[in-house]
């Protein structure tokens, strides 16, 4: 196993140098609150940027003046930690925008061979075996996030700060008319909401539902609804097996419609 187990043990006495860390695709907020040894960082996502549409897909938030040293000062004081002292600070980190970590090729545990996909607990039941041909499986990034931990699952740390996971706006789109991405009918109601809008994280978090489907379908509207509280269907990501997270179940996606989008009644 390569990497590290803390970031003293690889940054040794510059370690209180580092003001905050980058979660990466493959881990969200409530994956790093489990370890209190990151209570003194912020936690901060970036987009990469090989491709222009997908700039935005993780982004930081924050209120305030946006100068190198008001950022600065607020990434000191979005630590846990120190949440005592923003306060003081004209720039607040106001949380992160995440993707799902889920949907990563090594989310869970698991065989690909045999399409067998295993939780953390799963992974330990079956003693690191997999259950169809006894070879071990790959584990992934969860396991070790169990193997670090020192918090149970689902904790948050008093002051750190909000997050957001959202799916891309044309991937929302593309689920409630029932054709993939990329496809015209997508970007035709894609350019038709950023024009009305603005901007694709205002509609994602901040657009009222009406507005939306008055601007577009009930079912894009209600898929942005979805996606606000929660209410995904997720399978997890193993061994090199991409994950997928969606909207609407099987059944909706599959029922028939007239209209060539998701029946939702």
């Amino acid at each position: 196993m390569s990497g590290f187990d803390s970031l003293e043990e690889c940054f040794e006495e510059l370690t209180p140098k580092i003001l905050a860390i980058e979660t990466g695709l493959s881990s969200d907020p409530p994956m790093n609150w489990r370890l209190s040894q990151l209570d003194n960082v912020a936690l901060i996502s970036s987009s990469d940027a090989h491709s222009a549409a997908k700039i935005g897909r993780e982004a930081v938030k924050f209120d305030g003046d946006l100068s190198y040293s008001a950022i600065a000062d607020a990434l000191r004081g979005a630590a846990p930690s120190r949440a005592g002292q923003r306060s003081a600070s004209p720039t607040k980190l106001l949380g992160t925008i995440e993707f799902f970590p889920q949907e990563g090729k090594y989310h869970f545990d698991g065989h690909s061979a045999h399409n067998v996909r295993l939780s953390p607990a799963e992974t330990k039941q079956n003693k690191g075996l997999c259950p169809n041909c006894g070879r071990r499986v790959t584990v992934g990034v969860l396991s070790r996030v169990e193997e670090l931990a020192d918090r149970p699952a689902n904790f948050k740390p008093a002051g750190a700060p909000d997050y957001w996971s959202l799916v891309p706006l044309e991937e929302i789109i593309a689920e409630a008319l029932g054709v993939q991405t990329g496809t015209k009918k997508v970007s035709a109601q894609y350019e038709s909401l950023i024009q009305t809008f603005g901007d694709e994280l205002t509609i994602l978090l901040d657009t009222p539902i009406k507005s939306i489907e008055a601007a577009s379908t009930p079912a894009i509207a209600e898929a942005v609804r979805r996606v606000r509280a929660g209410q995904l269907h997720i399978e997890p990501g193993y061994d090199g097996e991409y994950g997928t997270v969606h909207v609407f179940s099987d059944e909706e996606r599959l029922a028939p419609s007239s209209s060539e989008q998701v029946t939702l009644f």
